[in-house]
């Protein structure tokens, strides 16, 4: 007797990866899915300084994440400071996917709803779709989630208008959790800090990294290739940690 297969062919889609805790989150749920496969990740750089665009990270960071998941990466590179610009970059690096059979993007956002408004407008304008695999979600749960899953990561920037130098270049741990400021959400949905995560089940092997200076940038300084604006909350700039992949 033979039994019919009742597999069906997966979805073939990409990850926009931002290095930190909600897309590496992202990544691993929908690693579970029987609906979709992570067929690649896209990560926007800025392509001055060869960083992470909002995150600061080093590019070869990203790159050392995405060969310890086992997935190409696809760099968007933004050279100029302004929306214009972003859209420009992204659309191409969209229809490249496209090309390649790819019509779902996959976003690690909980629950800014303006944000994944201007996401699904601009992906519907070149006939693709986004995917939410965390939203909304319950932050204090999904942290809670994020932790016990075994994924460790570390805070690369935070936002001066919730939080002091001393939180960029922590851990995020229970006690991490604990100390949190009541105005700020757990996750930093709200752009509150921004994290690399650097070991995790979506992981083949740890990722070694040592934390360096940490720098300040004034909030007129920043590349704001980021398509949504900062909250009015008394933001007057960043502290980003320097970080690198120990040789």
């Amino acid at each position: 007797m033979t039994i019919a297969s009742t597999n069906l062919q997966k979805e073939k889609i990409a990850l926009a990866w931002s290095g930190g805790k909600d897309s590496s989150y992202a990544l691993y749920q929908l690693q579970q899915s029987e609906q979709y496969e992570v067929a690649y990740l896209l990560s926007t750089i800025n392509g001055n300084f060869k960083r992470l665009s909002m995150h600061g990270v080093k590019e070869e960071l990203i790159e050392a994440q995405a060969a310890a998941i086992g997935l190409p990466l696809i760099k968007v590179y933004v050279y100029e400071a302004d929306n214009q610009s972003y859209e420009k970059a992204m659309n191409e690096a969209l229809l490249l996917l496209k090309a390649r059979g790819i019509n779902t993007i996959a976003f690690g956002d909980i629950f800014l709803e303006d944000l994944r408004s201007y996401r699904e407008e601009k992906m519907a304008s070149i006939g693709m779709s986004c995917l939410f695999p965390l939203w909304k979600k319950d932050t204090h749960q999904l942290v809670q989630d994020f932790l016990s899953s075994g994924f460790e990561t570390m805070i690369c920037c935070i936002n001066d208008g919730y939080l002091n130098e001393s939180w960029v270049g922590r851990t995020i741990d229970h006690q991490f959790i604990e100390d949190l400021p009541e105005n700020v959400d757990p996750c930093g949905e709200n752009g509150e800090f921004h994290s690399f995560c650097f070991k995790g089940p979506i992981f083949s092997q740890l990722i070694p990294i040592e934390s360096k200076e940490k720098t300040y940038k004034a909030l007129e300084l920043r590349a704001n290739d980021h398509p949504t604006p900062i909250p009015d909350i008394g933001t007057k700039g960043f502290w980003f940690i320097e970080i690198e992949k120990k040789k």
